[in-house]
C-alpha cells in the first residue's frame, strides 16, 4: 500500500544499508499503520552527486518521501515520520540535520494494488480477507 522513495546521491548507501533501511521502514510502517509488511514498498533512487543541492550547494542528504492513505490519525502519521527519520539516521549514519521525511497522502480509493482499489484506514482486515476468497 505505502510507497517510500529514498533519494540520495550516488554511492551514499551500500546494498546492506539499503536492505537494513528498507526492513526498518517496513517494520515501522506495519506496526504503526497496522498493515501487513507485504504491502510496504521501499524504492531507492540514486542521482548524480551534482544533482542534489541544499542551500544552493551540492549536498548529500537523505530525502524520504512516502505516500500514505488519507484517514490515519495525525498523531500516528507524525510518529511515523519521526520514527522513520530516527531509523534512517541510525542505520545510514547520515546526520539528522541531513535527513528529510515527508508524507503525501490521498484517498485510498485513488490507488489500486493487485487489481483492487485500496481500503480506507481501518478497513484492511476485510480487504485482506476478500483477497483470499
Amino acid at each position: 500500500m505505502p510507497i517510500y522513495t529514498c533519494t540520495t546521491a550516488e554511492s551514499t548507501l551500500d546494498a546492506a544499508t539499503k536492505a537494513a533501511l528498507a526492513a526498518e521502514i517496513t517494520r515501522i510502517h506495519s506496526d504503526i499503520n497496522h498493515v501487513p509488511s507485504t504491502y510496504v514498498n521501499v524504492v531507492f533512487n540514486e542521482v548524480a552527486a551534482d544533482n542534489i543541492y541544499t542551500d544552493a550547494v551540492p549536498a548529500r542528504p537523505l530525502l524520504i518521501t512516502g505516500w500514505v492513505r488519507d484517514g490515519h490519525p495525525e498523531a500516528e502519521t507524525t510518529r511515523l515520520a519521526m520514527e522513520v527519520a530516527e531509523a534512517a539516521t541510525q542505520i545510514t549514519g547520515i546526520g539528522k540535520e541531513r535527513v528529510l521525511v515527508v508524507f503525501e497522502s490521498s484517498p485510498a480509493h485513488y490507488a489500486v494494488e493487485g487489481g483492487r482499489v485500496l481500503p480506507a484506514p481501518g478497513e484492511e482486515a476485510a480487504w485482506l480477507a476478500a483477497a483470499t476468497e
